[in-house]
């Protein structure tokens, strides 16, 4: 949920003559096995919902303005729309998470990599609620097949929306059927990868007069970054950070 990327703009923040903050060294022992996920997701995981944003918490929530100190200062200028998003482990011996590719005509965040999620309606009766039924609008995924384990801190977007990140764990044998008017592409990225900080890199953007921080993951030609990188940097942090 954050602005196109424009390639020509990046640059990282060792170029921008800021150290970066991930070194690239893997949680101890090297183990990303499913049992070790899951035993690492129990605790360290939100076992209920984080509480919608309130002004008063600004800026210590996670959000797009967490790593651009210009922005500490303008907090939303309005009440965040209220939307989830699922942050889906695959239960294999070796975990991957799905990600999608947004199908590239569409008015808001075309061709950017995001999770399964969006607007959490009237009908929902909660944040799992809306995050599992995006997942099966998008993507096809069975809810049967989704089993939530906990959530992520809630993340602040530049675009006005307060997003709680559910993760659940989804059965290996999942089959997708995607809606083509919203993603041109589903794909699994090992979590060995997303979950070692020397992947997690800090790069840079003029956005709108300011210079923006974020965190990216490029990976095998595919570029993750914005909110989907903030809320990846998250589960690192509650799951695998020390």
């Amino acid at each position: 949920m954050s602005e196109p990327f424009m390639p020509g703009e990046r640059r990282t923040e060792d170029e921008a003559g800021t150290a970066s903050a991930a070194a690239a060294v893997p949680p101890a022992g090297g183990a990303f096995s499913l049992q070790d996920f899951l035993d690492r997701a129990a605790r360290g995981l939100r076992p209920a919902p984080p509480d919608f944003f309130t002004l008063d918490a600004y800026p210590a929530v996670n959000g797009d303005h967490a790593l651009s100190p210009e922005w500490h200062g303008e907090p939303p200028k309005r009440t965040p729309r209220h939307a989830a998003v699922l942050v889906p482990v695959i239960a294999r011996p070796e975990p991957s998470i799905l990600l999608t590719l947004r199908s590239a005509h569409l008015s808001t965040h075309a061709g950017q990599i995001a999770f399964p999620g969006g607007r959490v309606d009237p009908e929902d009766k909660d944040e799992v609620d809306a995050a599992l039924r995006e997942a099966r609008e998008e993507v096809g995924l069975d809810s049967a097949l989704v089993r939530p384990l906990g959530f992520l801190d809630g993340y602040l977007s530049r675009t006005d929306f307060w997003i709680v990140p559910v993760v659940g764990l989804v059965d290996p044998g999942f089959a997708l059927t995607l809606n083509p008017h919203e993603v041109d592409e589903a794909f699994e990225v090992p979590l060995s990868f997303l979950m070692t900080p020397g992947n997690h890199e800090r790069q840079a953007r003029e956005w709108r007069g300011t210079l923006r921080h974020f965190y990216a993951m490029p990976y095998e030609g595919r570029f993750i970054w914005g909110a989907t990188a903030g809320m990846l940097r998250n589960l690192y942090e509650r799951v695998y950070g020390p």
